[in-house]
Formats: C-alpha cells, structure tokens, sequence
C-alpha cells in the first residue's frame, strides 16, 4: 500500500473556527483538506461551482487538536461560531432549527484530510425531539417517514453519542418485525415506529439512566463532540496505522442540512462512483435503495440495487423518476470528473424528485483499476502521461502481480454460491467468523477468511489479517467492498445464500455445512464460492500495465535491479524489467540436498586441507547457479555478494540433526556436538560473519570467485556476456576492504591464468555498506571500492539498535505512540539512517567522482524510500522480484515530484 503522510499544520488557536457552505456564502475551497478535511473541502468546492449541495457548515481538524489538548473539551468560542452557522442555516432554508411545525434537520459526519470510510461517527436527523416529530409530520403529510427519522435518530445518537450498544436497539426493531410479521424496516407501519421510538427511548434510558436530550442545541453539541472522540476510537487509530497515516491533526465535522430519501417511493439515496473502482471500467458503478437513508446502503442491512436499473424505478406519483434521476447521475458523472480529473466517489439522496450531492471525493479504487483508469483518461484528454504516473499508487501494482485462479480448475469446479464481486482477487483460506478469532488464528500462521453476515469499523483489524473477506450481505459500496478495494484485499460480498451462524462456527450453503477447519476459495472478480483451496496461476503483464511501465521507464532516472539468487528468480525479475541483480545472496546456494552437506562438511574441518576439500565440492554448485544467473540476466550486471550469515546458520542444533549429520559424514555425534557449541555467539549477527569469515577462512573467499570467474568464462565461450561485480559484505574499515579486494584479485589472476582465458571479463569488486562506521569513512572505504551497495537492513538494526528479529515486541507501541512513523525496516528512516546513507554517498563519491552507489535493502522496494533514494543521487535501487514494477513506478513519481 502507498505510504501517506500529511504535514501538521500549526495547532495554534486560531479565531475562525467554522466554515459556511451555502448559497449565502461559501468559506472554504478545494485546497483546505489539511484544514477542512477531504470532505468538508470538496462539500464547498462542489456548491461553488453550482451543484446540489444541501448548505451547511464544517468545524475545522485544528477544533478536534484543541479538542484533545484541552483535554476532551470543545474549544472556548467553538459552539457560539456554530450558534451563528445555524442562524445562517435557518435563514437559507426557511426553517427553524428543531421547530415543532416545520424544523430543520442537520447531519453530523466526520472528514479527515486523507479518507477513512466507516472509520468514524456519523449522526443524522440532528434536531428531532417529542414535539419536532409532530411538526415535521404534518409538515410533511408523512407520519411514518416523520417517525422513521425518528427512530434513526434514537438509534444512532444513542449508539454513538451515548454509549449505548447498536444490538439493543436491533434487539427491540427485530419485536415490532415480529409482532407485524415482517422481514424489511420499511414494512414496518406507522404505528409500529411509533412504538419503536417509545422503546428507544427506554433503551437509552435503561442503558445510561439518562433521557434523550430533547433539546436541538445540545444534541447538535454533543453530536460535534461525538464526533471529535472518534477520532482516536481504536478501528479509526488501527486504520491510520495500517495505511500509515501519520501527521493529521485530526477530524473535522460536517454538518448539514438534512435532505431526505426516506420520505416515500419517490425518494432514495444512493451510493456510487464515475468508473468501476474494481476493474477501472468507464461505467457509472453504484448502488441505490428506494425509501431509506445513507447509512442503509453503506451498513448493508438491506442489499441495495444497482444504478443501471434506475431507469426502471417508478414510484406511484412519477412513472418517469427512475429515467430522470439517473440522467442526471450521468450528467454529475460528467460533471464531477472534468472538474476534478479523477474517479469520484459520491454519496447522493433523492428527495422527492430532486437529486442532492452530499459528498465527493477521489475514489479509492484497486490496483488493477488504477492503472487502467490512470489510462483512460491520458485517451480521453483529462490528465496527462505525467500525470497519469504520479497518480497510480506505486505499491497498489501489487495487486496486478498477485496470482489468480487456475482457468483448468475452476473449470472443472461447480461454485457454491455466486456473491457479488467486490473486490479482485484470488483467495482461500480457513473459516474464521469475528475480526478478533482473524487476527489470533493469522497471528500463528494460519490462512483464513473471514466470514461475516457484513462487516463493521469494529472489524477492521481482522479484514486485514484475513486473507480474504466473504460477507452474505451487503453491496458492491458496503463497508466491506469499500475497505477492502481500498487494501486490494479479496471480498465478495452479498452471498445471500450463505447461512452464517457465528456463535457455532459453522455456515451453511448449497446443501453442506462448513465449519473453522474447512477452507473456502473466493474469486473476488467473478464473486464465485468454492469448496477447497484452488490452483493458481500466474499473472502476465501487458496492455495498460505495460503502457504505464513505459511512461514509467521514460521519467525515471534511478536504474530498478532485483535481489535475485537462482536463475528462475533472475529470469521473472528480468520479465519485470530489472535491469540488473543488485544482490545474488550466495548463502540461499548451500540449502539444497547435497550442498548442505558438504557445506557442513567445511564448518565441521578442523584443517584448512579439509575445508579445501569440502569446498570444492561446493564450487561446481556455485559455478552452475551462476552460470545460470548470468545466462538469464544476458548481459546485465549481477552483484554478487560473498558469504554474509555466521557459519552457525548451516548446521544442526538439536541431538537428531547432529546425530544426521554425523552419519553423513562419517564422524562422531560428539564431535558435531563440539564443533556446534564452539560456533556458539551471544550475539552472532554481530559476530563472526561476513567479511570476517573471510579474513578467518580466506578459502571461502577464493572457493566463490572462483566459482563467478569460471562461470564468466563459460559464459563468454557461449557468447553470454557476463557482468559480475564481487561484493564484499559487513566492511567497517578500509584495511578490511584492502586484504580481501587484493585476495579476490588475486583469485582471478589465477583462474584466468588456469583457463588460459586471453579475453577480457568485466569484473568489479565494491562492498556493501551496512555498518555505520563504513559510511562515516565512506571516503577511506571508496579508495579499495568500485561500488557501495547500502544494505540497509543491517544499517537500519545497527543504527537504532533494534534487533529486526526481536522489534515486534514493542514495535507496535511505539508506532501506536507515534513515537515512529512507521517500521524502519520496511520504510527507510530518512532522518536518521538516511543521514549515514547521504554520508556514504558524499563521502564515497569525494573519492571516486563516478563510483556508482545502490541499496539492495528491502527498502529498495519500498516508495517512500526510493524517493529518498533518487534525492540522495543513488545510481540504482534493488529489490525483489514482484517488487520491480513498484520500483520502477515509484522512481518514475520521484523524478516527477
């Protein structure tokens, strides 16, 4: 996912401290989101060029900082700015603000900078009380829409301002159901709302020993006030922490005039974006419910109708509502995407007839969608190649690499069911049935799903743990479709035929039960259900993807390498578009069948003739892999580092292995044992590892460029040109450097000598800078290097002294804390181990004007950090495999910054 930081702006306390939006005037403007939250710009934005926006007024982000600092209280002067928003409110519609004959009713939602849907409160029909209900139905003629709202406004004050669990007020709704005999809330008649805001009423007070506030004011107060708190509610803290979401300075609050679409048959409210968020397709994709409100759609209580049968609505008084409305949908699509040159996501109620627009904002859309809407819109003139580039999130592409169901085998499967496809992908997993049970059974390494009937803010933490989300009710905008397509998390939602029974454990479709060890496959771009875990295959990249790589490689000026040890990988990066390996780990070579052993055989020698032994063993192994390495890259310039981890790493430490190997080689359990317990370091990733391997055992070092230069000889009698650059790993000192470079020269001297080679190979040796010394006498190093390759991995855990093995255990909380922005070991510290990288760069290249400089930690994959990378002047960034294209696109956008 692409990391998104935001500036804190000044929380000093500043006198205007509320924002009008309306036809009497408007405040704000599109460019204020820090101030105004996303929301909040674009709701003044919209009505100043002339859309149907209900009028109304937002406090300002810089409120809900002074909210906290002064403890949980509402900043002094806020509510007399909001007294005199309302005046200006009441005076624009004509109506008075919680009136018994014809009030005014106000919403109140939430709007950070960067969006969060469903991750903070909402209260709407603010301003409805024992007598305002009476009043607004005979102003309406519509008793039950009147009582309706009503107990809307019960519900969710109660729920969210109060305290009081939404499942108590269910609990009562699903009685008057019953006693009616009815399935759907908008069955139910009037008299049963009538009846159902009684016991409301008794549910809050039950529950708080409080009564329902029946005065406006202080409902719209403490409303405000319950919106500012859920700001730090644990989902909205959780969501900003898994999307990085770091310097915000907090919520603001919107609040505006109530439009209705619960007010009869010719009334809706609907949920949509201008192109398909899941495939990018330039269709009109939404949803509508005839007779309800906002959060009916996106609560997927009831399962809502898609915006291509509009035109087929007709309500009792107007046959032709559903032609009208959705012509006018497709006029604000046009509308909305000239203006703002992007996808919008937008949230709309019919009221009566008339359409309102009640928020726009960018849409959070899949990675697949991105770049074919990034596309698009080059063709159709809205944005241009530039662009269309900064614009796709560059860790979003991951989703286009991730693999999809095998054709052959679901072919040869009949699905259980057909949900709605709500977000792309492929997934299986275990059955798991609460965010809570995700979470632990991931944790230990489980895969699993999460199964709900729908899915809540509360559940966040467990959608992304779960490897996918299958929910049996709900639509294409519910709660689920939306957070997921925003993570491109598999979902299909809406498998109505799914029986879910939580508390059991056990869902019930097509005939069968499946409890928490079955495992389930969910195709989130067909919505089919399968029994089992299905094949997969790999994707293959072309067409739009493939357009956005070329406008990708045309702006960038980083080169993008992989970290690459086996020619499969080096051939699948190279497919990527790496152009080069930026670290072949030559460790990840002695793993395999007989190459273990004879490399145990080397540790366990006692004479340096009997490692030699063991060694040349090792070398046709060694030779072959990079024989097949420098094949696949065909030219390009493969680094290859020299052995790194310490030798206890490759051997035995319980009796069973020991006793394995012992009899593999012919020697005594005991003496395994011993030689084990002398390779023993309290702290081995600080211990003999490395170069030091080297220096201690200088036939390790000869054995593998040995094995690189005989590969590059046999590569060039194949007419394979070959580029290996020799990397020498954990270099402190230059003296270090200077032995092993003269030894590796050495080395090749003799093989060419050997071999009779008269050619010319190009060989380089550099190092890999990942101890802070080595970068603070980066120009001492730079004299015995030809190239630095910053391993940030280890200079990350040696700068801050976190084991990257071990930082779990409190990592979370000091990211909770904010006392980290992120995790340093996988978004590079820019302010801290970035200084050494500079450092490195400026000092090395004071020595060697041209030395090229790389990084081949993870954070060469990493956006942020190749931003930092190409402002620091690297030469290249190297990464894994499926993170090429990331890189390719996120250096591309640090060239454009």
């Amino acid at each position: 996912m692409a990391t998104k930081k935001t500036s804190r702006r000044s929380t000093a306390k500043t006198s205007k401290m509320v924002y009008y939006f309306g036809k009497t005037k408007t405040d704000g403007n599109a460019k204020q989101r820090e101030l105004l939250g996303g929301k909040g710009a674009n709701l003044a934005d919209m009505t100043s060029i002339g859309l149907p926006v209900p009028p109304g007024f937002t406090c300002t982000t810089e409120c809900c900082d002074q909210y906290y600092k002064q403890g949980r209280k509402l900043p002094k002067g806020l509510m007399d700015q909001v007294h005199k928003a309302v005046k200006l409110l009441e005076k624009e519609n004509g109506k008075k603000f919680g009136s018994n004959t014809d009030p005014l009713l106000m919403s109140v939602r939430s709007g950070a900078a960067q969006s969060m849907p469903g991750m903070m409160d909402t209260v709407l029909n603010l301003g409805l009380n024992d007598q305002a209900v009476v009043g607004l139905a005979n102003a309406t003629g519509n008793e039950r829409f009147a009582y309706d709202s009503y107990r809307r406004l019960l519900n969710m004050y109660g729920d969210v301002v109060m305290g009081v669990d939404h499942h108590a007020f269910e609990a009562e709704f699903d009685k008057i159901k019953a006693e009616q005999g009815v399935d759907l809330d908008t069955d139910v008649d009037t008299a049963g709302l009538i009846k159902l805001c009684g016991l409301y009423k008794k549910v809050i007070k039950k529950h708080t020993g409080q009564n329902f506030p029946q005065d406006p004011m202080k409902q719209l107060e403490m409303g405000i006030t319950a919106v500012f708190s859920s700001w730090m509610v644990p989902r909205a803290i959780r969501y900003r922490q898994i999307n990085e979401m770091t310097g915000l300075l907090g919520t603001a609050v919107n609040v505006q005039t109530m439009v209705y679409g619960n007010m009869g048959d010719d009334c809706g409210t609907g949920v949509a974006f201008t192109r398909n968020p899941s495939t990018g397709a330039n269709k009109f994709y939404g949803e509508f419910l005839v007779n309800s409100q906002g959060e009916d759609v996106v609560a997927g209580i009831r399962t809502p109708l898609p915006c291509e049968s509009m035109p087929k609505w007709k309500a009792p008084n107007n046959k032709t509502i559903g032609k009208q409305m959705h012509a006018e949908l497709m006029k604000m699509k046009g509308i909305l995407e000239k203006h703002y040159k992007d996808v919008q996501d937008i949230e709309f109620t019919i009221e009566r007839g008339k359409l309102f627009m009640l928020q726009t904002r960018n849409g959070k859309r899949t990675g697949a969608a991105a770049v074919k809407i990034a596309c698009d819109m080059v063709k159709e003139k809205l944005i241009t190649e530039k662009t269309a580039v900064k614009r796709i999130p560059a860790n979003d592409l991951t989703q286009l690499l991730l693999p999809s169901f095998d054709p052959k085998a679901k072919k040869s499967a009949s699905p259980l069911t057909v949900g709605l496809p709500a977000s792309p992908g492929a997934s299986f997993g275990a059955l798991a049935f609460t965010a809570e049970e995700a979470v632990e059974r991931t944790h230990a390494g489980e895969r699993v799903l999460l199964v709900r009937q729908e899915t809540s803010p509360e559940d966040v933490d467990g959608m992304h743990s779960a490897d996918g989300i299958l929910t049996s009710t709900g639509g294409m905008t519910s709660h689920a479709a939306v957070v997921a397509r925003g993570w491109g998390k598999c979902c299909v939602a809406g498998a109505g035929e799914i029986q879910i029974d939580a508390k059991a454990g056990k869902i019930k479709v097509a005939g069968k039960t499946y409890g928490r060890k079955d495992v389930l496959s969910i195709d989130g771009t067909t919505g089919e259900v399968f029994a089992g875990e299905m094949d997969t295959v790999s994707p293959k990249l072309s067409g739009d993807f493939a357009t956005v790589m070329k406008w990708a490689d045309k702006y960038r000026k980083l080169a993008v390498r992989t970290n690459a040890d086996s020619p499969a990988d080096s051939k699948r990066a190279r497919d990527f578009g790496a152009e080069g390996i930026g670290l072949c780990r030559t460790e990840h070579m002695f793993f395999e069948g007989d190459r273990i052993t004879a490399m145990r055989e080397m540790i366990l020698a006692e004479t340096e003739g009997d490692r030699k032994k063991a060694l040349k063993k090792l070398l046709p192994y060694q030779r072959k892999d990079f024989v097949g390495i420098f094949t696949a890259m065909k030219g390009l310039p493969v680094t290859v580092r020299l052995l790194d981890p310490p030798l206890h790493e490759f051997v035995p430490h319980d009796a069973k292995g020991q006793k394995e190997v012992a009899k593999a080689l012919g020697i005594s359990p005991a003496k395994v044992k011993a030689r084990v317990a002398m390779l023993h370091e309290a702290n081995p990733m600080l211990g003999h590892r490395g170069c030091r391997l080297s220096i201690t055992y200088p036939e390790i070092l000869t054995m593998q460029v040995t094995a690189i230069v005989e590969a590059a000889i046999a590569c060039k009698k194949k007419r394979v040109e070959a580029k290996p650059e020799i990397m020498i790993p954990l270099v402190g000192t230059k003296a270090e450097l200077a032995l092993l470079r003269a030894k590796a020269e050495e080395t090749i001297a003799d093989v060419l000598a050997a071999k009779k080679f008269k050619g010319k190979l190009d060989i380089t040796i550099g190092t890999m800078i990942e101890i802070p010394r080595a970068a603070l006498t980066a120009d001492e190093v730079a004299e015995e290097a030809d190239f630095f390759s910053f391993g940030t991995n280890d200079l990350t855990q040696m700068t801050f002294g976190y084991s990257r093995d071990d930082v779990n255990s409190f990592l979370p909380d000091y990211i909770g804390h904010e006392i980290l922005e992120k995790d340093p070991f996988q978004s590079l510290d820019t302010t801290g181990v970035g200084q050494l990288v500079a450092m490195g760069v400026a000092k090395g290249r004071s020595t060697k004007k041209k030395l090229k400089v790389g990084i081949c930690g993870e954070h060469g994959g990493d956006p942020a950090s190749i931003q930092f990378c190409h402002d620091t002047g690297l030469d290249y960034v190297s990464c894994s495999p499926f993170r090429v294209p990331i890189a390719r696109l996120a250096a591309a956008q640090a060239a454009l910054a």
